[in-house]
């Protein structure tokens, strides 16, 4: 729409009886034409967004099964993995303690980023065409749908000019730290309903606002109540909206609460009248929208926390996850202006979260300082300062080096729910931050006549081209086994089976998970790359404990060497496939040292037979 014209319910009621009036006067044949050159715009930056998207993660679609991201292929591959579980929901097939993984025990998907909405969103592109072609799609589309969606929030809410809404859409949609966690983090992309919570939020707030007293014929002062039906179904879209975006990505929603906590405290002590206006219906909005959420969530963050293989800790350590401050005023290696020696600043590809540079972080300050609408700007600043300052973590690191000044971290740090959330991925939440800020100066700067018409603009775009993203580096990948896309798997193991591959997946060597992923997870596998309680005392770990047969043919794929093999280890094997409730182990000929894994499982489970390229065992 366009911000010259408010919709109806924001209009005042003549205008809107004018505006309803010219609607339904036009004939209808005209008003579908109309409504696509009124939306032209937003079709075109959505275009824009596509392509600028589907050229970043170009490397994948030659052959989506066949090309991986070079600089993180673990979590690729777990992901594909994700999404083939989620798909199976299509075929009525699904539990949130699956069985596809982690034999006997299972693994809690709410307890690990399994994407869940967005896996059964596309399950039918998943069943077609493969889990690698559903997560090519997703790479690409969370940086376009994110852009979008910050675009039109601040075109439609913020009502400023689509240039500036552009740019801001862009940098959302396309800075240092979206770009990176593109490295596989499919559940920190997926942010294009953030914005869509932030309107809800907004809606809310305007709906709980009675507006000012006005005095009425007899000269006292009157204020109408709150716009109760409204206040009613923004609370129930934003329980919607929340709910949604836990089953994509929680840590998202976690950064995003707390980036708007510390906005509305700002705003209301910017804006005082508002807040004691306000307050009392905006407060009930959100207890409304609280409890029709719990609804929904409550089982699910039960099963989480509390249930079978569930954690109710965070698993990664803070300090080693926090941003180096050196890192803000430096730029992504995945920019233009990059380097790869900025790299050492930050713990791997996928978080380059705090890399803006020092051109656009000057130009943002000034910005907020040129930029007007106080109230908003002074609300931005003091959340960019406080998110900023948390992603330093419980120690402030510089150029590397631990200075024992505590961050603001440490006073939050331990806390329920901000364990799961690293410290540097705070830094996330600054990039809309800092597009508001650049969207406020641009817009009003668009709208003068003097020099800052042209000054302005120029100066945020020159800021912003050092940080221009570059194409994801990406590899090919060996292709999975014939025994598996053939379907020949399923001449030793039922659907619903435990098949072992050899040697079996871990952490760090997830890729026999592609075979399950290949085959839409119609087996399970023992072992894997998953996070459980299998930490000291219960707490969350990455993995779990590897059976002894598991590593003793662990120990022969990496050195090689036949260890020798007596009754012991082989009424070991049986008990551990036993254990595991394995049908079929399979090996192939492309496994490290496969003569030797080979020999050692004949000495383990006597003769193999061959199936198409596999040697197995049933066991």
């Amino acid at each position: 729409m366009s911000s010259a014209a408010p919709t109806a319910p924001d209009a005042a009621p003549e205008q809107a009886f004018r505006l309803a009036d010219q609607v339904n006067r036009r004939p209808r044949a005209t008003r579908p034409l109309a409504a696509a050159r009124r939306h032209r715009a937003d079709l075109v930056a959505a275009l824009v967004f596509a392509v600028l998207a589907g050229w970043l993660a170009h490397g994948l679609w030659p052959d989506p099964g066949g090309r991986i991201l070079a600089l993180n292929p673990e979590d690729q591959a777990l992901y594909e993995w994700f999404l083939a579980v989620d798909a199976r929901a299509l075929l009525g097939d699904f539990d949130l303690l699956t069985d596809r993984l982690n034999a006997p025990d299972g693994v809690n998907l709410m307890a690990n980023t399994t994407v869940i909405a967005l896996g059964v969103l596309f399950a039918p592109v998943t069943l077609l065409l493969g889990a690698p072609v559903t997560f090519a799609l997703l790479a690409a589309g969370n940086l376009a749908g994110t852009a979008l969606a910050w675009y039109l929030l601040f075109h439609r809410t913020l009502r400023v000019r689509r240039v500036a809404a552009a740019l801001g859409g862009g940098l959302c949609g396309f800075g240092p730290g979206m770009v990176s966690q593109t490295n596989s983090h499919l559940h920190m992309t997926a942010q294009w309903l953030v914005p869509v919570i932030i309107w809800l939020v907004v809606r809310l707030l305007r709906a709980a606002d009675p507006g000012p007293a006005t005095p009425d014929e007899a000269g006292r002062s009157r204020a109408t109540g709150p716009n109760r039906r409204r206040l009613f179904t923004s609370a129930a879209g934003l329980a919607g909206a929340v709910s949604a975006q836990v089953f994509i990505g929680e840590e998202v929603l976690f950064l995003t609460a707390i980036a708007l906590l510390v906005m509305a405290i700002s705003y209301a002590v910017a804006d005082r009248d508002l807040a004691r206006r306000a307050l009392p219906g905006f407060a009930g909005g959100l207890a409304i929208a609280a409890g029709l959420a719990l609804l929904v969530l409550g089982y699910p963050l039960w099963f989480q926390f509390a249930g079978p293989q569930g954690v109710a800790d965070g698993m990664f350590t803070p300090a080693y996850f926090s941003a180096d401050l050196s890192s803000w005023w430096r730029l992504s290696p995945l920019s233009v202006a990059g380097s790869d020696e900025s790299a050492r600043l930050t713990t791997g590809p996928a978080e380059y979260n705090t890399f803006l540079g020092w051109p656009l972080l000057l130009v943002t300050a000034v910005c907020a300082i040129w930029a007007g609408r106080r109230r908003l700007v002074f609300a931005c600043v003091v959340a960019g300062l406080v998110m900023g300052a948390l992603s330093l973590g419980p120690e402030v690191v510089l150029g590397g080096t631990r200075t024992a000044i505590p961050g603001p971290y440490a006073l939050i740090g331990g806390l329920p729910v901000v364990d799961g959330a690293l410290p540097m991925r705070f830094a996330l939440a600054l990039l809309p931050i800092v597009a508001t800020l650049l969207v406020l100066a641009v817009d009003r700067a668009v709208r003068s006549s003097g020099r800052a018409r042209r000054l302005v603009p120029l100066a945020v775009g020159v800021a912003l081209l050092p940080i221009f993203p570059t194409p994801l580096p990406t590899a090919g990948r060996p292709p999975v086994p014939e025994f598996i896309t053939g379907g020949h798997w399923r001449q030793c193991v039922p659907p619903g089976g435990v098949l072992v591959p050899v040697p079996l997946p871990t952490p760090k060597e997830p890729w026999p998970m592609r075979w399950a992923t290949a085959a839409d997870a119609g087996f399970g596998l023992p072992e894997g790359f998953f996070i459980g309680p299998y930490g000291r005392g219960g707490t969350a770990a990455m993995g779990t404990f590897k059976q002894p047969t598991s590593a003793l043919l662990a120990d022969v794929a990496r050195r090689g060497d036949q260890p020798a093999i007596g009754d012991e280890q082989r009424r070991q094997a049986v008990r551990d496939a036993d254990f595991w409730g394995a049908s079929c182990v399979a090996l192939t000929d492309d496994a490290p040292h496969a003569e030797s894994l080979r020999a050692t499982l004949e000495q383990l489970y006597g003769p193999p037979t061959r199936i198409a390229d596999a040697w197995t065992w049933r066991v």
